[in-house]
């Protein structure tokens, strides 16, 4: 559940030794917390409402392991508190986006309690979007629809509708060792499909092949992307999201009318990536998976009295095996921590 910090700290003056185990054993790693917090928030502006829903998980490390060896729960925060400061701080504060949310629990952990070392919070967030004129069947937005014009649409005030597209979350990581707080933004699960301009050819041809080359294919994905900023004092979380989901879609898909040439995912999978470090700069590095969905032509040949010709509007989904294509792209002055 729990994403690793593309950026690796560096463990400056920390030694392997625990001098709290009571044998000749030392925990490498440890921590607990509280997963799957599920929160819906509502803001109400007069008639126009909107909604925040969450899947929150908090983690702790602390800086004593005597629960582990001795079991001594003092210094332990329970995760049923942990939980219920999930749904304190977000009456209190309200939720704006997954990154401020998780930043806000965050900090909280740190400034409340002395004796832990590292929180790491987890939020993805459900998406839901308001109900639009047009699928209610409501056609001039006034009247009886009594609707809000959002962005040049009429959309309803308090209505939504669920629309798993892709998945939106984010992981924010602070040390009180560490000035830096490591913050993560990705996108899961965003599936693509297009029919054409799509190529794979002049790979290695020895004994063990049997894919021929293929000239035009079907070219099909499933992105996750995620993405680690340098700084965040001045980043407008949504607005960075939605530039780098529009770039994926568009280097994917290119124009509408014309579209662009892939002459393999690795090669659309690195051009989206030098956009998206192009075009934010306050992204530090990038990382994408792309497995390879296949769609495989449905051989007709042995069946020209049926349907004689050629086929190409007939494919085979194949899901399992499939390829995985994956890469993360840093900025130089900064690739050798990573």
């Amino acid at each position: 559940m729990f994403a690793n910090p593309l950026q690796k700290p560096t463990a400056k003056g920390k030694s392997f030794q625990d001098r709290e185990a009571p044998h000749q054993y030392a925990i490498s790693d440890y921590g607990y917390g509280k997963d799957a917090v599920k929160i819906l928030h509502v803001k109400r502006d007069g008639p126009v409402h909107s909604i925040k829903e969450f899947e929150v998980g908090t983690h702790l490390k602390l800086y004593s392991k005597k629960d582990y060896f001795h079991g001594d729960n003092s210094d332990i925060v329970a995760t049923d508190s942990q939980k219920n400061t999930v749904y304190l701080l977000a009456k209190k504060h309200g939720i704006e986006n997954p990154e401020n949310f998780a930043l806000l629990l965050a900090r909280h952990f740190m400034q409340k309690y002395a004796h832990v070392e590292e929180v790491h919070i987890h939020v993805e967030e459900y998406p839901w979007q308001r109900v639009s004129a047009e699928e209610t069947g409501c056609q001039d937005g006034n009247g009886n629809c009594n609707y809000t014009n959002i962005n040049n649409r009429a959309r309803h005030n308090h209505a939504f509708i669920f629309t798993p597209t892709e998945i939106r979350y984010c992981d924010v990581v602070l040390r009180r060792t560490d000035p830096k707080q490591t913050v993560i933004s990705g996108i899961r699960g965003l599936r693509v499909l297009k029919t054409t301009q799509s190529s794979f050819v002049n790979f290695v041809n020895d004994e063990f092949r049997s894919l021929p080359d293929q000239y035009d294919r079907i070219f099909s994905t499933v992105v996750d992307c995620s993405w680690e900023y340098s700084n965040t004092d001045k980043v407008l979380f949504c607005k960075s999201w939605n530039i780098v989901k529009n770039i994926i879609i568009r280097k994917f898909a290119g124009d509408p009318n014309v579209g662009t040439s892939s002459p393999s995912v690795q090669h659309t999978l690195y051009l989206t990536e030098k956009e998206v470090l192009d075009t934010l700069p306050e992204v530090s590095v990038i990382s994408m998976t792309m497995p390879n969905k296949h769609y495989f032509n449905f051989d007709t040949k042995p069946f020209q009295a049926v349907v004689p010709g050629e086929n190409n509007e007939v494919f085979i989904p194949v899901d399992k095996p499939h390829g995985t294509i994956y890469a993360q792209l840093a900025r130089k002055d900064i690739a050798s921590h990573l």
